[in-house]
């Protein structure tokens, strides 16, 4: 196995995004009610860190591209204390959307920055599994800090859920520094060759439109799991939490099986098989909104599928970017955040339309069979590529 010890830092990292990215959810109210906003307005403060993922994800990378990974993790993980922290301080709405917005620049930076280390410190034939352990920092934070900052929210002022992103902040920059090896940089070709090689990759587009559509198909259910559990299911409103923190369970579970299914099998077909897998999961809960036993088994089981993707669809998207990984990576990261946005909006559509809270399901099931049909193509074409290549032999 990979030395833990220097993985421990983008588990850190990781667990200090999650809680940030997370806790919103759980505030929205405080901080509606704290700055005289409406909870809708409140709302735009999530949008604004999800486009700061999005802008800052590659463009970042791009800016840094000449240093060393621990310098790059280093600098990203001190924007992410300091624009956090700054949130503590916000006197106003404008400034807390400006600094939300800066917040979110970092993540997506880190975490493809983050990847490719990570596969680089991974022993032979482990490198999946040492990229979701970065990943289960994110995960292990919606079963301990989000709740613990939204209590400090809900019973103090949510100022202090943002003290406790500040704190995680700092500790991971001090892991970087102290636990982190000097890794060399490994890319030799300049920026514009990495963009050309890069955009210009067939097998690249298929991916970021598996991960940007097809993952987005899991955002259909978890954007509006609260009023289904309500509304549909009838849980009390105060079991909402509790049945947050079982999905959240299933987040840390399935980061690990699907960091050990890529390793074991190739990360394309690991891909297609979990993302078939989220698209039954999502007719499954469907069918059994109205049974409360049923919707906590598949609550556990969406919610591991929701992460088990994201080890190998990072692993596919390194392994297909020859030359641009940190690249590649960074901008995977972003498109992630696209299928976020994208299954809350189109996941909402139905709801507008007068539609019961089990609707998101079926376009989020849609969306998933996009993503099998993508990694499909993508598969496709590496048989007809081998296929000729032996044909010329």
């Amino acid at each position: 196995m990979s030395d833990e010890k220097s993985l421990f830092p983008l588990m850190l990292g990781g667990f200090g995004i999650g809680t940030t990215e997370f806790v919103m959810m759980g505030i929205l109210p405080d901080i509606a009610n704290s700055l005289g906003i409406t909870i809708p307005q409140a709302g735009h403060l999530i949008s604004a860190y999800a486009l700061g993922v999005v802008v800052g994800a590659p463009s970042l990378v791009m800016l840094s591209h000449r240093f060393a990974p621990k310098t790059i993790l280093m600098a990203l993980m001190l924007m992410f204390t300091l624009f956090n922290g700054l949130c503590i301080f916000a006197p106003n709405y404008e400034s807390l959307l400006v600094f939300r917005f800066l917040s979110g620049l970092p993540h997506g930076a880190f975490f493809g920055v983050g990847a490719v280390v990570a596969a680089r410190l991974a022993d032979e034939g482990k490198a999946a599994q040492a990229v979701s352990m970065m990943f289960f920092g994110l995960t292990i934070a919606n079963l301990l800090s989000v709740p613990l900052g939204t209590y400090l929210g809900h019973e103090w002022s949510w100022r202090l859920a943002f003290v406790l992103v500040a704190i995680v902040g700092l500790f991971a920059w001090l892991f970087v520094r102290w636990w982190m090896p000097a890794l060399p940089m490994d890319n030799p070709h300049s920026l514009r060759t990495q963009i050309s090689r890069f955009f210009r990759s067939r097998d690249a587009w298929l991916i970021m439109l598996a991960t940007a559509i097809g993952t987005g198909g899991c955002f259909c259910w978890m954007s509006y799991i609260a009023p289904l559990l309500t509304d549909v299911s009838g849980f009390d409103a105060s079991s909402v939490p509790y049945i947050m923190a079982l999905a959240g369970a299933g987040m840390c579970v399935g980061t690990i099986i699907g960091g050990r299914m890529a390793d074991r099998y190739s990360p394309a077909l690991t891909t297609g098989a979990l993302l078939l897998a989220m698209a039954v999961a999502l007719i499954l809960v469907y069918l059994l909104a109205g049974s409360q036993i049923g919707m906590l088994i598949m609550t556990f089981i969406t919610g591991a599928l929701v992460m088990a993707v994201a080890p190998p669809i990072q692993m596919l998207m390194l392994q297909s970017a020859k030359g641009a990984e940190t690249l590649a990576s960074s901008v995977l990261q972003a498109c992630f955040n696209i299928g976020n946005a994208l299954g809350a909006f189109l996941g909402g559509l139905p709801l507008v339309a007068g539609y019961d809270f089990r609707s998101p399901q079926l376009v989020g099931l849609a969306m998933a069979l996009f993503g099998v049909l993508a990694i499909g193509v993508l598969m496709n074409g590496w048989r007809n590529r081998v296929s000729s290549e032996l044909e010329a032999y």
